[in-house]
């Protein structure tokens, strides 16, 4: 039976509830403890009969199993969870996309017990995190100096630029390209160069709302930790599936239509090898971007016209350019048009030139695109250049996924079904690609019935 013991405090009065359950494994009782505080206003009468069920819940919990240790925190469950996905094989980018959501909910819920969590709560953090002015990385920095030159002028190089100011090498080079990046990058860079940020750098304020999009995220993560602490039974359920977070409607999966890609093939043929090459490759195998740039020679079959891919060239703020598994750790392989494999024979060639004309410099990584010492590229690097690429010749912009979805597109169109295509994009699961091209097998299956009726149902010459 539950022991309740009064409390009178310098607050008021609080009641401790202590059940005993069994014993550890050193022959010690188990104790399990809950506070409970009474409205204010209650009289005496319904103090004691709410206090009563209270404790008779409390020690159902405990009968049952449910471990309702109100002192543990959504923010320390939370680091649990992160560090049980890290040992289970989540990846990498995932923790630290966790980690980001965190800097948001934690200052909201993180002080909550695990147990006084409430759909309220987290509709009330939903809410908030869709007003103007929450963005906690709100500024950003733009060089408005030709930054190349000025290090050249101080005699520092990007990579040790990198190392004094302590952001990834990357970064460094996302600031001499002229692009955007945090304050606090630009103060770290601006230290080291000893000038100050406002000469070095235009500072822009972001005060827009965060998208439903990015609530939802936010999310599903309160909802994956709280999820965990259901199935421990530290809670008796989940009160992110009680809540109410903005609805997202689903974006159909851009795709280029016929005539742009002849555009952009056309466009293709007066630029370098290399990267004329990788944007083939993206388009003929709808292989994501980290896929392209982690291909190795090696994982070419010459003889059977296919590569095989099992890995993905990644970036992450904290490691810099990794290897990794493919996004679903799985393993494919992709036939090749003839077409493909000539041009990469002819690549080949340009490689070991340009391998043998760097010497002792060159850096053997078996990557087959590679920077022009042979070290591996960062995946951003390839978007970077398609979106320069679109814009000197005036195309639509180009982003590697949306020649992913081109082909899918033109698979679907030519009368393939999804298991074939989900298996050559590297899907989980068949479900997976049909929801995401649900428009484009709803308009096949259109040209389908059309293309029946003009054959059986309007040809003169049948029947």
């Amino acid at each position: 039976m539950a022991n309740i013991r009064k409390i009178e405090g310098k607050t008021g009065t609080s009641y401790k509830i202590t059940v005993t359950n069994g014993r550890d494994m050193n022959g010690k009782q188990m104790r399990h403890y809950k506070t409970w505080v009474p409205a204010a206003g209650m009289t005496q009468r319904q103090v004691d009969k709410e206090l009563a069920r209270v404790a008779m819940e409390f020690e159902r919990q405990i009968l049952e199993g449910f471990a309702a240790d109100n002192r543990q925190t959504f923010a320390a469950y939370a680091e649990y969870v992160l560090a049980l996905k890290e040992r289970t094989g989540t990846k990498i980018r995932t923790i630290e996309r966790y980690r980001d959501l965190l800097k948001r909910i934690n200052p909201a819920i993180g002080h909550l017990k695990l147990a006084d969590i409430r759909p309220q709560h987290l509709n009330t953090l939903y809410a908030n995190l869709g007003e103007s002015g929450i963005r906690a990385d709100g500024e950003k920095a733009v060089a408005k100096v030709d930054m190349p030159a000025l290090l050249k002028e101080k005699k520092i190089t990007r990579n040790k630029l990198a190392e004094l100011s302590g952001v990834s090498s990357a970064t460094v080079s996302t600031v001499t390209k002229g692009r955007r990046v945090t304050k606090a990058v630009a103060d770290a860079i601006s230290v080291v160069l000893k000038i100050d940020t406002g000469k070095l750098f235009t500072i822009e304020s972001d005060t827009s709302p965060l998208s439903d999009k990015t609530i939802l995220e936010h999310h599903r993560l309160i909802s994956t930790i709280l999820a965990q602490a259901e199935k421990e039974m530290l809670v008796q359920y989940n009160a992110a599936h009680r809540a109410t977070p903005p609805k997202v409607a689903r974006q159909e999966a851009a795709s280029f239509q016929p005539e742009e890609v002849q555009a952009i093939r056309d466009a293709l043929e007066g630029e370098p090898l290399k990267w004329k090459t990788a944007s083939h490759l993206l388009l003929v195998t709808g292989c994501r971007r980290g896929e392209i740039v982690g291909l190795k020679w090696d994982k070419v079959d010459w003889a059977n016209n296919q590569i095989k891919i099992d890995r993905a060239l990644l970036y992450s703020n904290t490691r810099g350019v990794y290897e990794d598994t493919t996004k679903t750790s799985t393993t494919r392989y992709i036939k090749l048009p003839v077409e493909t494999m000539l041009l990469l024979k002819e690549y080949r060639q340009w490689y070991t030139e340009l391998q043998l004309a760097n010497g002792p410099r060159w850096n053997n990584t078996g990557y087959i695109f590679v920077q022009d010492n042979g070290k591996p590229m960062n995946p951003d690097s390839l978007t970077d250049w398609l979106r320069k690429f679109s814009q000197r010749h005036s195309l639509p912009h180009i982003h590697p996924h949306k020649f992913r979805h081109t082909m899918a597109s033109l698979l679907y169109y030519n009368g393939l079904d999804s298991v074939t295509i989900s298996k050559r994009l590297g899907h989980a699961k068949v479900s997976t690609t049909a929801d995401i091209y649900s428009h484009i097998i709803k308009q096949a299956d259109e040209k389908a019935s059309e293309c029946i009726a003009d054959t059986i149902l309007r040809n003169p010459g049948v029947g």
